[in-house]
């Protein structure tokens, strides 16, 4: 599909570098045969996340974009400065008392590093390794109480920072998208999911909601890549998993494929309902 940045053993293939909500990795085994069959010269992920499709596929070029401003600067911050990222993380403290006095850190006061060097700190230590923040952009989430976390697996982190030199990455909205897909291009939409129902609402990982009208908006945009030339495709809730006569994501694709696959749900607060689920797949392309 890809021309790969590198032919790589398990040992040299990076790994996300940070746990996010919603991430991929689970699902490879299932993305993986409703990829794309052409030839794609440049691959484009507008909801990066963690990125674990990006770092599966190892895309020899890529643009890389997310509106979490903080997620971004990390990931800038380790491919053009990793040295002194990994010299700025020897000096966090697993306690609950560093944890808090980090965390009330205003971010925007940091410089670039010592910004990343927080974020990735809070992502390893929070509870669950979750990065959730509330409406003033603040992030919330406790303290995990881990013996021995990781924070800076310095092999990984280096085979980050090499793919990411072969990527541009953008801190905007989706849309930035449009000014590079077209044909002999892959876009790979992986937005905040739809919630379910009102209690499995998760605005997690932005300051910024995503609501109906924003999910009716990313399909027509949806539709723009697909008119462009672009080969696309889509991850998002099944709300059949709740009601079985909700057609929202049904009727709002009705143009393209939509596949079901099945996932395990990660984020409940009732350990009984982390299940299996069924979840959207949306391609502009038949799959065979």
């Amino acid at each position: 599909m890809f021309e790969a940045y590198c032919a790589v053993g398990t040992e040299n293939r990076p790994k996300p570098p940070v746990k996010w909500a919603g991430g991929k990795g689970q699902l490879i085994p299932q993305l993986e045969p409703l990829l794309p069959k052409n030839d794609c010269r440049l691959y484009l992920e507008p909801f990066l996340g963690g990125g674990a499709l990006f770092f599966h596929l190892l895309p020899s070029k890529a643009v890389l974009i997310d509106n979490n401003e903080e997620l971004m600067n990390f990931y800038l911050v380790v491919r053009d400065n990793l040295e002194q990222l990994l010299d700025d993380l020897r000096k966090h403290e697993n306690t609950a008392e560093y944890y808090y006095k980090i965390r009330a850190l205003d971010a925007e006061k940091l410089s670039p590093v010592e910004r990343a060097s927080r974020f990735l700190y809070l992502n390893k230590t929070a509870y669950n390794g979750l990065w959730r923040v509330n409406s003033s952009g603040k992030h919330n989430v406790p303290f995990g109480r881990y013996k021995n976390p990781r924070i800076a697996d310095e092999h990984n982190l280096r085979l980050v920072s090499e793919v990411l030199k072969q990527a541009e990455l953008i801190h905007g909205d989706f849309s930035r998208v449009l000014d590079c897909a077209g044909p002999g291009s892959f876009v790979y939409f992986d937005p905040p999911y739809r919630p379910l129902n009102i209690t499995s609402n998760f605005t997690s990982y932005s300051k910024f909601d995503f609501s109906d009208e924003d999910q009716i908006q990313l399909a027509h945009f949806y539709e723009e890549m697909s008119n462009a030339g672009a080969l696309v495709m889509l991850s998002n809730s099944d709300p059949k998993n709740e009601n079985p006569d909700d057609n929202f994501f049904d009727e709002l694709y009705c143009k393209f494929y939509i596949h079901r696959i099945k996932a395990r749900r990660a984020i409940n607060s009732n350990g009984e309902r982390r299940g299996l689920i069924s979840e959207i797949l949306v391609t502009n392309y038949k799959v065979k």
